[in-house]
């Protein structure tokens, strides 16, 4: 008997997850929701097991077929042209979306937070001396075992040069590597078939520990938060796959099911192996997929960047502390800046919201306003990255004359 494909797999371990959740609340003595949690820890560790080896071979292997290091800098540049356009974009649709729903008007929030409020965040230093430090590693064999994928990125571009450069003794490590890519990929199958059960688990985990009705005190919140992610995904994005002639629809299609997976695990990396696939299937170049998206995780978060101009000035709402044109655009400013050096940090961004706010004179305490819905919002955040890092692909790979109008048959791995 054929199973059914991983989408619908997917949305029913969702159901099934809220079910549990909210039959089985984490109030209650014996078992609860949030005993299945262990389900969704062991599936982010599994991906977080293939990620490295993975964005290596597939990076080293797309690098050195590029050929000469002029053509990396090209598409690097055109990569990088891309995500600050479309940084700057999401960061926009953010300001708009609280200064005409004023979510921090409407809710009417009596209660604030008490001053000395522990929100669990502390305030960092965000600048581009920390940020250049980070990417480069110390040790290649560190950022493997730490998956700073962003360092690891920056290795492979080196090492993927290198090989490109030496002639035929770097055909054999090509050769080498492109076995290690299928050999991944293949894992990849096997860790995407425990997707529905990680799902499972994160979904009865929240709903268990935070109950249904946390949404109905946040709901206007949500609602203009999420409606904002749908404006950015829709028409945004979409306007931008109309002018470059990429069949947008056709390809929200192809990575629904990534979409879904990041959604209910509030994880982008979790189906970073998925979209590699899907816009492989799609159509797109694989060198430019192997070059583009893993650089996307770091630098083309647009639901997280969204989020940050969202929150910061939500809490301003909140506090009645009025924010001028000029306060808001140095704020787009300076996010559009900080935001590129958080990759690694936890609850990243918590911690450049948290900088903004120490900018402007707003209490860091407001952050607790956003903490109990935190998990529901970064469901949002992580699936309209995964499709802003899917439509930066399909653009590089257009601009670059290595797009597929028809997209090509290669069997779904995790079928």
């Amino acid at each position: 008997m054929k199973l059914p494909n991983l989408t619908t797999r997917i949305f029913l371990g969702m159901v099934l997850g809220i079910a549990i959740g909210y039959f089985f609340p984490a109030t209650t003595s014996g078992f609860s929701g949030t005993d299945l949690n262990i389900l969704s820890k062991i599936f982010l560790r599994l991906i977080k097991m293939i990620i490295g080896p993975l964005v290596f071979a597939t990076l080293v292997v797309g690098i050195a077929k590029l050929g000469d290091f002029g053509t990396v800098g090209r598409i690097g540049l055109k990569t990088l042209a891309y995500f600050y356009f479309a940084t700057i974009l999401s960061l926009i649709v953010g300001l708009l979306v609280v200064n005409i729903l004023k979510p921090g008007e409407v809710m009417s929030i009596e209660r604030l937070p008490a001053k000395g409020t522990d929100v669990g965040v502390t305030v960092q230093k965000l600048s581009l001396e920390n940020f250049f430090t980070h990417i480069v590693p110390t040790s290649f064999v560190d950022a493997l075992a730490t998956n700073e994928i962003l360092q690891i990125v920056v290795f492979s571009i080196f090492f993927g040069i290198a090989v490109g450069a030496i002639g035929a003794q770097g055909k054999i490590i090509i050769k080498a590597l492109d076995a290690l890519s299928h050999v991944m990929f293949k894992v990849t199958s096997y860790v995407m078939a425990f997707a529905p059960f990680g799902v499972l688990g994160a979904i009865a985990a929240i709903v268990a520990q935070q109950g249904l009705g946390i949404l109905s005190g946040y709901l206007y919140l949500i609602l203009c938060f999420f409606g904002g992610l749908l404006f950015f995904i829709f028409a945004v994005l979409g306007t931008i796959c109309l002018v470059v002639g990429i069949p947008y629809f056709a390809l929200l299609k192809e990575v629904r099911s990534a979409i879904i997976l990041s959604f209910s695990t509030a994880s982008s990396e979790s189906s970073f192996p998925q979209t590699i696939e899907a816009l492989r299937r799609f159509g797109c170049s694989e060198r430019i997929i192997s070059f583009v998206l893993p650089l996307g995780y770091s630098f083309n978060l647009d639901g997280s960047m969204l989020y940050m101009t969202f929150a910061t000035a939500f809490i301003a709402q909140a506090y009645h502390v009025p924010l001028s044109i000029e306060q808001q655009i140095t704020m787009m400013l300076t996010l559009m800046i900080t935001s590129k050096g958080i990759a690694g940090v936890p609850r990243a961004s918590l911690v450049v919201i948290a900088g903004t706010m120490s900018l402007f004179n707003l209490p860091i305490e407001g952050l607790a306003l956003l903490l109990g819905i935190d998990q529901v919002l970064d469901m949002g955040r992580s699936a309209t990255s995964v499709m802003g890092n899917a439509v930066a692909t399909c653009v590089i790979s257009k601009w670059e004359g290595e797009f597929r109008t028809q997209p090509i048959a290669i069997d779904e791995v995790t079928a």
